[in-house]
């Protein structure tokens, strides 16, 4: 068996939408590369810091990480820049995003993202949303709406796929999946926000995508810091790191094709490709929600 092969049977890559594109399971986040103080204490904008993230990025790549996800809304197109230098001429899947207020100028929003990213072409373009209500929905979904404008994208060769992200599980997400006209969806999934998928029932966007054959994201794997500092409340001595069984929850889910993770430095993507690669480390969902003792 190929490299490619041995990866996918192991579950560390993907078949990613209606192409089947393989790529790494775990995904490289750029919310943390151009978000100034995002979970921490940060100067996204400083010339250390830049170096800093450069090198992650190299390294993730030279680690086999493939997947790379940004949007210019992270830092005003700081991490499409940042981005855009450390992956230039590498063999990746990049996948960007368009903010829901370019509505009716797509292309001018991907251009601008283009010229960040040093590409002609992106893999992957996503409207950038948190939580779609009924104006939101409707402009996505009406005639000439920003649906047909990524599809048209699509069809000149600029983009390779359709996509959405989203925050919630709400009405809008599934007729998002309904609608037939995205490959795939970002959600927040992770260990505190199992909204998108239910085993017990079943029930969840996640599996409301599958079903219709489209590639799956999972964001905010590691719960953007949000476990972490509940457990420094309840165990302010903080003695033990949690974020590989975070990661490990999220891969451990077969609807899920990528966990993102935000990285900023070298050693937490070594980390994290360690996780990754751990395929031992996976759980069984089916025993996670098991209720009763065989006896």
């Amino acid at each position: 068996m190929g490299r490619d092969t041995v990866d996918a049977v192991q579950g560390l890559t993907a078949a990613f939408g209606p192409d089947r594109v393989a790529v790494s399971r775990l995904g490289f986040g750029g919310a943390t590369a151009g978000l100034t103080n995002y979970i921490e204490a940060y100067d996204a904008a400083a010339p250390d810091t830049r170096a800093t993230m450069l090198a992650a990025l190299r390294h993730a790549v030279d680690q086999g990480v493939t997947y790379f996800d940004t949007a210019p809304g992270y830092g005003d197109g700081l991490a499409e820049a940042i981005f855009g230098e450390a992956l230039q001429g590498a063999p990746v899947f990049l996948a960007t995003k368009v903010p829901l207020s370019a509505a009716g100028d797509v292309r001018r929003s991907l251009e601008a993202s283009l010229r960040r990213l040093r590409r002609d072409r992106v893999d992957l373009l996503q409207l950038h949303g948190t939580s779609y209500g009924p104006d939101q929905e409707a402009v996505v979904l009406r005639p000439g709406g920003m649906l047909e404008e990524l599809v048209q994208l699509k069809d000149a060769g600029l983009v390779g796929m359709t996509g959405f992200t989203s925050e919630d599980n709400n009405a809008a997400v599934y007729r998002f999946i309904a609608s037939g006209g995205f490959d795939a969806m970002q959600i927040c999934y992770n260990v505190l926000h199992q909204h998108p998928y239910d085993s017990t029932r079943p029930f969840g966007s996640l599996i409301e995508a599958k079903r219709r054959g489209m590639a799956t994201v999972a964001m905010r794997t590691a719960t953007s810091g949000v476990f972490q500092r509940w457990l420094r409340m309840v165990n302010p001595a903080d003695t033990f790191d949690y974020t590989p069984a975070l990661i490990q929850f999220v891969l451990s889910n077969p609807m899920v094709d990528v966990a993102l993770v935000g990285m900023r430095d070298v050693a937490t993507v070594a980390a994290n490709v360690r996780t990754w690669r751990d395929v031992a480390g996976r759980v069984d969902f089916a025993a996670v929600q098991g209720r009763y003792v065989a006896g």
